[in-house]
C-alpha cells in the first residue's frame, strides 16, 4: 500500500520542503498537514497546542499510549538553495521529511485499519520548534506569556501533551550519504546550555592614558585562551563542545573598551559533567577578569537535555530490522555533540529516535539534501509501520518509566541557578 500512496506523500514532502517555517511559526506547514489528515480522515480529532503544534490519536484509549512525533519546524540558514528569501529559513535538517513519514504512516494505518490490531493508542504528535534558534522572536512570544520554552518538546510537556503518553518514536534523518540505506539506533546527543560573560573594565583614551584603563577586550582575549588550554583537561568521552564568541560590544579604536560580552554554548554527554564544565569556565572568566583588575557578570541560558535512548524500545527496531529486506545496514550505539530536545522528553518517557540515510550534504549545510525519495517516502514509512506492528502485544510496561515535569523543572534548576 506504501507505493500506491508514495507519489501523493512525495509531494507533500516536496512541498514543506519548498516553504520552510521557523519554529512557532509553521503557519502554513500545519495548514498543509491538517489539510492531508482531514482528508485522509475527515472525522479527525486534533488537539492543538503551542501556536502551531497539535495531536490526533488512532484508535480507542487504551492502557498504553505510544506517541509518533513529528518535527514542524526549519533552520535558519538563509545562503541553502532552497531558503525562503524573506525569513532565511531552511529545510537542511530534515524534518520535512519527518512529517511526510508521519503522514504515509498515518494514512496507511487508517485505510488498512491496522490500528485496530495495536494493544496500545497511537498518538501522533507535531511538535513545534524543536531547533533552538531565532532566540529574539522567541523571547517576545516569552515576554507576551504565549510560551515559557523555548525548544517545542518542553513547552508541550508543560502543557501536558505528554501526560497521558507511556513512550514515544522519533526519527531523524542522518548526516552525509551512505551507499547503502541505512537506519540507525541508539545515538546519543549531547546536551547544552549557553553562558554569557559580560567583562567590565573602565575606558580611558587608547593614545593619552591608556595606563589608568580597564580593557574589557583584554579580560575577554584572556578567557578565550584560558578556555582553550582547559580543553586538554576535558573528559574526551563527554565530546565537550565550547564556541566562545564575541555578542556585544560598543569598541572603538581610540577608546579602550570597558565592556564585552562573550557567548558560548558548552556542549557535553551527561547533565552532571555540563555542571562540572561550566563551573570551569566560569572560574577562567573570574580569573581572566581579576588578572586585569575588572570584573564578569555571568548568566546561564539552559538548552537541551543529554538523550540517552531507551535500550529496552530499540530492541523492537533491531528486530524488524533483521526480518526486513529493503534496508540494508543497521548502525548502532554511537554518540554525537548535535543536540535536541528529544533529550528533555526522554527525562519524562522513554524515547527512541530511529536514524534515517537518504540524503547527501551535511546537516545545516547548504548542501544537505534528499537524493533517495523512495526510501524516504515508502520503504522507511513501510518498515516503521511493522516496528509498530512488531511492539504490539510485547511492550512491558514495567519496563518503562514515568516523572513528572515538576521532577524535569527541578532538574534544570540545578543546572541554571
Amino acid at each position: 500500500m506504501f507505493n500506491t500512496q508514495y507519489e501523493e506523500i512525495k509531494r507533500i514532502a516536496e512541498h514543506i520542503f519548498q516553504n520552510p517555517e521557523l519554529g512557532y511559526k509553521e503557519f502554513k506547514t500545519k495548514e498543509t498537514i491538517v489539510n492531508f489528515l482531514k482528508k485522509v480522515n475527515p472525522d479527525i480529532v486534533l488537539e492543538e497546542f503551542s501556536t502551531t503544534g497539535f495531536r490526533t490519536s488512532l484508535g480507542e484509549v487504551k492502557d498504553l499510549k505510544v506517541a509518533f512525533i513529528a518535527e514542524l519546524d526549519a533552520v535558519y540558514a538563509p545562503t541553502h538553495r532552497n531558503a525562503d528569501p524573506e525569513t532565511g529559513a531552511a529545510h537542511n535538517c530534515g524534518h520535512y521529511t519527518q512529517m511526510a513519514i508521519a503522514l504515509a504512516l498515518y494514512k496507511y494505518l487508517f485505510q488498512s485499519k491496522v490500528y485496530e490490531t495495536f494493544d496500545y493508542q497511537l498518538v501522533f504528535v507535531f511538535v513545534p520548534a524543536e531547533e533552538y534558534l531565532d532566540l529574539a522572536y522567541r523571547n517576545k512570544l516569552l515576554q507576551k506569556g504565549t510560551i515559557s520554552y523555548y525548544g517545542g518538546k518542553p513547552e508541550a510537556m508543560r502543557l501536558g501533551v505528554f501526560d497521558d503518553i507511556d513512550c514515544a518514536i522519533c526519527v531523524h534523518a542522518i548526516g552525509g550519504e551512505f551507499e547503502k540505506r541505512t537506519i540507525d539506533i541508539n545515538t546519543a546527543l549531547a546536551g547544552f546550555l549557553y553562558k554569557y560573560y559580560e567583562f567590565k573594565g573602565k575606558a580611558t583614551h587608547a593614545g593619552f592614558d591608556p595606563f589608568s584603563s580597564k580593557n574589557a577586550y583584554s579580560m575577554s582575549t584572556l578567557f578565550n585562551v584560558a578556555v582553550g588550554l582547559a580543553r586538554q583537561q576535558m573528559k574526551e568521552s563527554e565530546m565537550v563542545r565550547i564556541n566562545p564568541i564575541v555578542m556585544e560590544s560598543d569598541m572603538s579604536t581610540n577608546v579602550i573598551p570597558n565592556r564585552i560580552v562573550v557567548g558560548t554554548d558548552l556542549r557535553a554527554q551527561s547533565v552532571e559533567y555540563i555542571k562540572e564544565a561550566a563551573a570551569k569556565m566560569d572560574d577562567a572568566a573570574r580569573g581572566s577578569a581579576m588578572a586585569l583588575q575588572g570584573e564578569v557578570d555571568i548568566q546561564t541560558q539552559m538548552g537541551y537535555l543529554p538523550f540517552k535512548q531507551h535500550r529496552y524500545l530499540s530492541e523492537f527496531v533491531r528486530e524488524t530490522f533483521e526480518n526486513n529486506e529493503k534496508i540494508d545496514v543497521l548502525l548502532d550505539d554511537n554518540a554525537i555533540s548535535a543536540g535536541g530536545d528529544i533529550g528533555d522528553l526522554s527525562f519524562m518517557i522513554p524515547c527512541i529516535q530511529i536514524g534515517h540515510s537518504g540524503f547527501t550534504g551535511t546537516i545545516h549545510g547548504d548542501d544537505f539534501i534528499d537524493i533517495d525519495q523512495e526510501f524516504l517516502f515508502e520503504i522507511f514509512p513501510e518498515f516503521l509501520s511493522q516496528v509498530l506492528v512488531n511492539m504490539s502485544g510485547k511492550i512491558d510496561k514495567s519496563k518503562l518509566y514515568k516523572r513528572t515535569f515538576s521532577e524535569y523543572e527541578a532538574l534544570l534548576n540545578t543546572i541554571v541557578d
